[in-house]
């Protein structure tokens, strides 16, 4: 599934969407667009692009920090699990990309606390510790094929990801995180897309309202 696919379907129901939904998709799909455009030679410009694009699908405007942005994602992608009636993220998870996954949840240098304990911070105390146990976590779900934990678990990863990208705690095409960002680029490449289309799927859902709307003043 592509930008073209799914533009040529929001354009035949969008009058069906709710002014909010319409904005979602509408944003969502100009950022998958422009993420398609990206090189195989770029996955961090690709993968920035694909998490704006999932920011404009899932992000509602409730303040700054009155819901943790981990847990918000958390939480719709619960919802997108139960909304998927084709099954559509279970199979991404379970025959596509699971060595992909294993490896990111085996990977430290996507783990905030092994960051926090580099700045010092008293979140990453134990990280050794917490890496341990979130693997075990990890395991539990992917032994037991809970895909909403399981994609939870790695958009999380993936979150600090985006965050060395976003805050420059990173180099354009480095050699030192080309694992990293080329598997979460192509986990997001498929994903997002089976977002937009579950969206648009469940219209008649109540998807809240999108962050900085349109307005004329």
């Amino acid at each position: 599934m592509n930008y073209q696919t799914l533009k040529d379907r929001q354009r035949e129901e969008r009058h069906q969407h709710s002014e909010a939904l319409g904005l979602r998709v509408h944003r969502a799909l100009s950022w998958l667009n422009r993420a398609e455009q990206c090189s195989d030679e770029d996955p961090d410009g690709q993968f920035i692009f694909l998490w704006i694009a999932f920011n404009a699908a899932y992000a509602n405007d409730t303040g700054d920090i009155r819901i943790a942005e981990g847990k918000r994602f958390n939480e719709f992608l619960n919802r997108l699990v139960e909304l998927d009636d084709k099954g559509q993220l279970a199979a991404l998870t379970w025959q596509q990309y699971p060595k992909a996954i294993r490896v990111l949840l085996d990977n430290a240098y996507v783990f905030q606390p092994f960051w926090d304990h580099l700045n010092g911070l008293d979140s990453g105390l134990y990280w050794e510790e917490q890496f341990s146990k979130a693997k075990v976590a990890a395991n539990k779900a992917l032994a037991s094929k809970n895909t909403g934990k399981v994609l939870a678990i790695v958009f999380n990863r993936l979150y600090t990801l985006r965050n060395q990208l976003i805050h420059g705690g990173a180099t354009w095409n480095s050699r030192v995180n080309r694992d990293q960002v080329r598997d979460g680029s192509r986990i997001m490449a498929d994903v997002v897309p089976v977002v937009i289309e579950i969206m648009m799927d469940h219209a008649g859902e109540h998807w809240g309202e999108a962050c900085f709307p349109v307005v004329e003043l």
